[in-house]
């Protein structure tokens, strides 16, 4: 049995995840939203993350519960956050914290590696790292949470596929 390879993420109605020079601004998340995502994270038994994504998770989670006015599902979220394992792939850092382990080598042939061990369901976040396990069909289910704005431009969800990837709709929700 392999375990199961989730991609999910906050997407503009045009199909980005991020606006131009990788503006986030515009996915800033309702409390439930937010509270979904955190609940999210508790139940993922590891997170593979891009350099990109997790560089902008690493410079705010760790510290977020200690921040002024942080809100108690904040603090949840960064706790849920460090405790969470989580790999890094990237060839351009050198070191990774808060129970993650960084992999310098060849991203698919990891995550392939990964999902034929024990454990529980993976996430991978960030749009490039999903292009290669998408590209590489590693993906078993996405998770598109899609916000009502249009950004004309970006990081895209989805990359490039030589071939249609038939999918099935497992649940929608507003």
């Amino acid at each position: 049995m392999m375990r199961k390879l989730t991609y999910g993420m906050n997407l503009s109605l045009d199909g980005y995840v991020a606006a131009p020079g990788e503006d986030l601004g515009w996915s800033v998340p309702s409390d439930e939203l937010f509270q979904w995502w955190s609940d999210r994270v508790g139940a993922t038994g590891l997170a593979l993350y891009g350099r990109k994504l997790w560089e902008a998770m690493s410079s705010h989670w760790p510290t977020a519960d200690q921040q002024p006015g942080a809100t108690p599902a904040h603090i949840e979220y960064a706790r849920r956050w460090r405790d969470m394992p989580k790999v890094v792939f990237s060839s351009t850092i050198d070191k990774v914290d808060w129970n993650t382990r960084l992999v310098t080598g060849d991203a698919v042939t990891e995550i392939t590696r990964l999902k034929s061990e024990d454990g529980g369901p993976m996430d991978i976040v960030g749009a490039t790292l999903a292009a290669a396990a998408m590209r590489a069909g590693l993906i078993d289910e996405y998770v598109l949470v899609t916000a009502p704005v249009l950004l004309g431009g970006g990081t895209p969800f989805f990359t490039a596929l030589d071939s249609w990837v038939n999918l099935n709709l497992v649940e929608t929700r507003t």
